[in-house]
């Protein structure tokens, strides 16, 4: 489709962008927020504001939707917040009924509430079905869009996924049907995009440059809000913005917290917040929110975390104390029989420095006590990896114990590396609520550390710098059983985000065949151990849980 002839950008309308954290199920704390946040944007002078995707309901809501008083309970919520915003018109997601052939019962859809009702409903084309999405499963597809009437200008409505298929941007549609150009090329003047769109490291510029495109080519104002929160593994990064018709931002709200944005389309004025900048900071910023939000939407208001003097526990702790505050997590330290001097003065030291309760535990007498009532049955073979899994999940009790008795919800501390190749521990290490670094690479993980102590010098030096060790057995180190990290991230990153085979990856990087293939085996040998991990936060574009659906009981060796 060609662009307009004339540039429509002088149409004047003063929108705001609702940039809002909801939670799933929470009908009157989400009506609220978007009641709240309508009646300062209308203080601001605001004609328009918009909320993110199902903001009346919470995104994902995933089956919820099959139960017939959640949509009616969401229909009745947007009624009320049409009532309370009067003065101010409102686009907000929800769920709506559907009559399709599909054999789906609902929609996912945008209201227009205005003048005290729901005075024009829009719904979603474009429903997609991979990684982490599964809309298809819930929701019925819109068979059309049209345009919105709003004061006189055509407005384009869109719900996230349908402005993701621009064949200018795109090497490959997912899609037959482009929702953007069908509006713009029935006169739409301003293409507006309400989001519940997941973060991961680089999306965010990806997200602009996509938008971006559209803007330049069709020479129209773009805006998106997009939600901000965690839910579940899913972490929402806000970042909210619109752009001019030449592609320029010029409305930007913050990341990883809530805020409210406005822009005029015929000055292009707008606010300008600043923006999380660096993967660092933006990959601890991410794991802090959605820790947070984890532990207080299952209703829990501390955390406790084995300290065992390694980096992972170090980063998982200082996360928690950023999340949660100091007074709200308890750090319990477990030395066993293998337990260096080092990492237990390590896990003392970070204990302190963050001004987190510290108990010591140690599980000496309690091994003893494992390999006494096992001695008749083991008798006559060699310990082995036995007993160094005995030590994680006598840890994991322990752990679990501190957890039902105060309350805390326990964090698992394994990074992707180690998760990966199935280096951890089912019902040991593994043990817990929350896997809250389960998507972050060993090296990444030594990266994050540096990060927080150019911060505040938390993390003791030798944390950082000592060699990586479980310490279930004398002088053990990681490399002992894997390549170094930086080799073994390489390939995992390659293997599980780019779906590469192991003859390719060996020659990209000037590998050993054998090594590559080695590694590949043992991530395809550990899936059942992580389909029984606990729920980990998505950070990358590819992360293990349910956006990563594999078989256990499989033979595709390559």
């Amino acid at each position: 489709m060609a662009p307009p002839h004339t540039p429509l950008y002088t149409v004047k309308v003063r929108i705001a962008l609702g940039q809002i954290n909801t939670t799933v199920g929470d009908f009157a704390g989400n009506s609220a927020k978007i009641i709240e946040y309508a009646r300062r944007a209308r203080s601001a002078g605001a004609d328009l504001i918009l909320f993110p995707e199902l903001s009346v309901c919470g995104y994902p809501p995933r089956d919820l939707v099959e139960r017939s008083w959640f949509v009616e309970r969401n229909r009745q919520a947007a009624e009320s917040i049409a009532v309370e915003t009067q003065g101010i018109a409102v686009i907000c997601g929800l769920v709506t009924p559907a009559n399709s052939a599909t054999g789906k019962s609902v929609l996912n859809s945008a209201a227009l509430l205005r003048d005290g009702k729901i005075a024009a409903i829009q719904s979603k084309r474009l429903l997609p079905s991979y990684d982490v999405f599964d809309e298809m499963r819930n929701f019925a597809p819109a068979d059309h869009q049209q345009l919105l009437a709003f004061d006189g200008k055509q407005l384009a409505l869109t719900v996230c996924e349908d402005a993701w298929n621009d064949k200018n941007f795109w090497d490959r549609q997912l899609y037959g049907v482009d929702p953007v150009e069908d509006l713009i090329g029935t006169g739409g003047q301003i293409l507006l995009n309400i989001s519940a769109s997941p973060f991961y490291l680089h999306k965010r510029e990806l997200r602009r440059d996509m938008l971006a495109t559209i803007a330049r080519h069709y020479r129209i104002p773009v805006a998106l809000v997009n939600q901000v929160g965690g839910n579940d593994s899913l972490v929402f990064d806000g970042s909210s913005f619109a752009l001019g018709p030449d592609g320029r931002v010029i409305a930007q709200a913050k990341s990883f917290e809530e805020d409210l944005v406005c822009f005029d389309s015929e000055s292009l004025a707008g606010d300008l917040h600043p923006c999380e900048e660096g993967v660092e900071s933006s990959a601890y910023s991410a794991l802090v929110l959605g820790t947070r939000d984890y532990v207080h939407k299952c209703g829990f208001q501390r955390a406790v975390l084995g300290l065992s003097g390694g980096i992972d526990s170090a980063i998982t702790a200082c996360i928690a104390v950023d999340a949660l505050g100091r007074e709200n997590v308890i750090g319990v330290g477990m030395p066993g029989p293998y337990s260096s001097s080092g990492s237990i003065a390590d896990s003392a030291a970070l204990a302190q420095h963050l001004g987190i309760p510290y108990e010591l535990v140690p599980i000496g007498d309690i091994f003893d006590a494992y390999l006494k009532a096992l001695e008749p049955m083991f008798a006559g073979r060699v310990q082995d990896v036995t007993e160094e899994n005995i030590q994680a999940r006598i840890r994991g009790s322990l752990l679990m114990a501190v957890s039902n008795k105060f309350g805390a919800l326990l964090l698992t501390t394994g990074n992707k590396s180690e998760i990966g190749v199935g280096y951890c521990t089912l019902y040991g290490d593994m043990c817990g609520g929350l896997a809250v670094i389960s998507d972050v690479p060993k090296t990444l993980i030594y990266r994050l550390a540096r990060y927080v102590n150019s911060r505040s010098p938390v993390i003791p030096v030798s944390t950082i710098e000592k060699p990586p060790s479980a310490e279930l057995r004398p002088d053990q180190k990681d490399s002992d059983s894997l390549p170094a990290y930086e080799v073994l991230d390489t390939i995992l990153e390659d293997y599980i985000e780019d779906n590469r085979s192991p003859d390719a990856i060996a020659l990209q990087h000037s590998y050993d065949p054998e090594l590559v293939r080695k590694v590949v085996r043992m991530v395809d040998k550990s899936e059942y151990k992580r389909q029984q991990a606990a729920p980990g936060l998505k950070i990358s574009e590819k992360a293990f849980g349910f956006g990563r659906r594999y078989p256990i009981a499989a033979k595709a060796e390559m």
